[in-house]
């Protein structure tokens, strides 16, 4: 059994350049400052609207109050009449063409310059709902000029109504104006809250996140470099508890990285170191090959199971040269007596009465197991083992304390359940916490938490479960269930 066997590490993938922060006022920031631009200019639409109807309405009512003014004047002259330059001051006064007085149920013309033929608008002031308001502003200030209107209403508390009409050019002109200031108003307003409210973003929320963005960027370079970890604060906000999260994920990932690296290095070491053993034991294979010629019957009794060693010890060694390559063979799955296995496993273990310690097999003489025979006993030969060492280390205070594990087994349907049960001390806590996990999950001092590992992938490539079991009383129980490998429609039809 020679030839090298060859171990193909892949390079590591290489790091793509991390990409670049964005600017300022490009990333979050910047959007977030163009937003509450557009934010506060749209309620600075929202309020534009009732306030210009406002204005227009506080025009409107300023024209009535000084014509009305000049009504009651005119009207206390009665019956002289208004030269006609006084009804021309008058009239240039109020903006406006007809200036008349309705009284008593009768209407006086008191001032009138150029009639207009006809009137486009009319607008009562005596009580106006606010969506009319706005209506007409609107309408007065998109498409107004030009336009005749008839504005009326009461002079005070009394029953005098005061009517004009003039047109609206001077309205809309006065309007646009206000719209205009307004317009300025609100930009400055939205310009100077945007950036009060991005100065109070930016230092709560955005600084914190530029902050923990580039940690991740300089981290994901180089993330063996303990400097490298975030440094949080001790505030209580809610990006300050992501960003000690991040500190302790990193820490966690640092941690799993050296233990990688470490078990790398550990498993090239042992692939050399089991290079040359699998090369003994081949020697050692060829010369136990000839104790079988031996006629004591102390060597042929104990010869078979020798070779049945080695060989199995060959085996795992050529296993562990394909993992290291990442080539782990599939179970060549065959039905397997599992009596017969169990057998095995007591012979590996070498238990007998002098140790103290019983070893109990309830599985019927003809139920099997669709397994891979040897990764099946690595598994059963694993856990048995554990319990073994940890019932040869047990000293019970109760002398009549039987120290025994028991192997049962029973099939249901096409699930065969194993149960491996001993009366030892039971599993510590921490092993629990780190059950299966390699070089974490030893119960004893000095172990390697290996076995469990082992015992896990094989039941798990043999498409099974592997669980410890919380029992009543002391000890550490284990079920395995195995299923049943399933039959191809073709292979079934060929069989038939």
């Amino acid at each position: 059994m020679s030839g090298d066997a060859q171990i193909d590490f892949e390079p590591a993938p290489a790091r793509s350049a991390p990409e670049p922060m964005p600017g300022l006022f490009r990333g979050l920031s910047g959007r977030l400052l163009w937003m509450t631009v557009a934010f506060v200019m749209l309620a600075e639409v929202l309020i534009f609207a009732p306030s210009v109807a406002g204005m227009r309405m506080n025009w409107l009512r300023d024209r009535l109050d000084t014509a009305a003014a000049a009504g009651i004047v005119i009207d206390g002259l009665q019956p002289a009449d208004l030269p006609r330059s006084v009804q021309d001051d008058t009239l240039l006064a109020t903006g406006t063409k007809v200036i008349a007085l309705r009284k008593d149920g009768t209407s006086r013309l008191l001032a009138a310059v150029d009639i207009p033929p006809q009137v486009d608008d009319q607008y009562d002031l005596a009580d106006v709902p606010l969506l009319v308001s706005i209506r007409d502003a609107m309408d007065t200030l998109f498409f107004g000029g030009g336009k005749v209107m008839r504005v009326f209403g009461p002079i005070g508390e009394s029953d005098m109504i005061i009517e004009l009409v003039m047109t609206d050019d001077a309205l809309r002109k006065d309007m646009l104006r206000y719209s205009r200031m307004m317009f300025t108003l609100s930009l400055v307003i939205s310009l100077i809250t945007a950036v009060l409210i991005f100065l109070a973003i930016n230092r709560m929320m955005i600084r914190p996140i530029r902050n923990l963005t580039r940690n991740m960027q300089q981290f994901s370079e180089r993330p063996e470099e303990p400097q490298r970890v975030f440094r949080g604060d001790d505030a209580k906000g809610e990006l300050a508890v992501a960003g000690r999260h991040l500190a302790a994920m990193q820490v966690e990932l640092q941690r799993t990285l050296k233990q990688q690296k470490n078990l790398a290095d550990l498993g090239l070491a042992v692939s050399k170191i089991n290079h040359d053993m699998r090369n003994i034991l081949a020697s050692a294979q060829l010369m136990s090959d000839r104790l079988v010629d031996v006629e004591d019957p102390m060597v042929r009794s104990f010869a078979p199971k020798l070779l049945r060693t080695i060989d199995r010890a060959v085996g795992y060694t050529s296993e562990v040269l394909s993992y290291g390559q990442a080539t782990e063979a599939a179970p060549r799955r065959r039905m397997v007596r599992f009596v017969d296995l169990c057998q095995d496993v007591r012979d590996m273990l070498a238990i007998d009465p002098d140790t103290g310690i019983e070893f109990v097999e309830q599985v019927a003489s003809d139920l099997e197991v669709d397994a891979d025979s040897e990764q099946l006993f690595r598994v059963i030969h694993n856990i048995c083992r554990n319990s073994a060492q940890a019932l040869m280390a047990f000293h019970p205070e109760d002398a009549a304390t039987i120290r025994r594990i028991t192997v049962s087994a029973q099939r249901i349907g096409s699930v065969v359940s194993i149960t491996i049960d001993d009366t030892g001390p039971g599993m510590p806590r921490k092993a629990r916490e780190n059950l299966f996990a390699a070089f974490r999950g030893s119960a004893r001092s000095g172990g390697t938490g290996l076995g469990l590992a082992i015992a896990r992938e094989l039941v798990l490539a043999h498409g099974g479960t592997i669980a410890l079991v919380e029992k009543p009383g002391p000890g550490t129980q284990f079920r395995i269930e195995v299923p049943d490998q399933p039959v191809a429609l073709d292979d079934y039809r060929a069989r038939a």
